[in-house]
């Protein structure tokens, strides 16, 4: 079971967690998990430069260690990198310090202080350990391209009825996800682009977010 739109109250249950980028500007914040891999990165990253779009990959450093020219491509093109575990392991089902070197095996090929988790979980203690060494992000628009049960209409659908702004959507650039990535992604940035919004990565407006938090504190 899964959720499209994550509910305030889960939101409000970990606020040391990104969930979505404070701005009432038109901005969307397109997220990748699980790559990169040839078969689907190079496809997404000529969608995005299509419109203009910047985005966000969280990488399996697996994925990076076998496709490192794919990686590369993901950097010039402009876009953000974040970890998302060396072998993509739940942790749920991952002891602590095992756990913990994973992550760290992936932040040394990504340089990257963003962290999303595998299936969004954790383990109480991962979450303490870990969001006092990296921003801890996760979403609050599934797209669902993972879920072979769905239409590619509904995935589609699952983006552009839910996001607003500042919207962190997830999509995977995985095998597993290809057939409704390869119908939603384009749909969606035609979609939302016609409606007045911008994607951007998610580097630039974190660091812009704790700038405003950090006056506000001090105003």
């Amino acid at each position: 079971m899964y959720l499209i739109k994550t509910p305030g109250v889960i939101q409000g249950l970990f606020p040391n967690f990104v969930w979505r980028v404070n701005t009432d500007d038109k901005k969307i914040f397109l997220t990748f998990d699980d790559g990169p891999i040839p078969e689907v990165t190079p496809w997404v990253l000529k969608q995005l430069k299509e419109y203009n779009a910047k985005a966000t990959f969280f990488c399996v450093g697996d994925n990076i260690e076998k496709h490192t020219d794919v990686l590369d491509s993901i950097v010039e093109a402009g876009h953000d990198l974040g970890n998302h575990t060396f072998n993509h392991l739940s942790g749920w089902a991952t002891e602590k310090l095992p756990y913990f070197h994973n992550v760290r095996k992936c932040a040394r090929l990504v340089h990257s202080e963003l962290f999303r988790p595998p299936y969004g979980k954790m383990r109480p203690s991962q979450m303490q350990f870990l969001q006092r060494h990296y921003k801890i992000v996760m979403w609050d628009v599934l797209s669902a391209d993972f879920d072979s049960e769905i239409s590619k209409e509904q995935c589609y659908r699952n983006v552009v009825d839910n996001v607003r702004p500042g919207s962190i959507v997830v999509f995977h650039d995985s095998l597993k996800a290809m057939k409704n990535l390869k119908y939603a992604l384009p749909k969606v940035l035609e979609t939302m682009t016609a409606r007045g919004y911008v994607f951007e990565g998610l580097n630039s407006a974190l660091v812009t977010e704790e700038q405003h938090q950090l006056v506000g504190q001090f105003a």
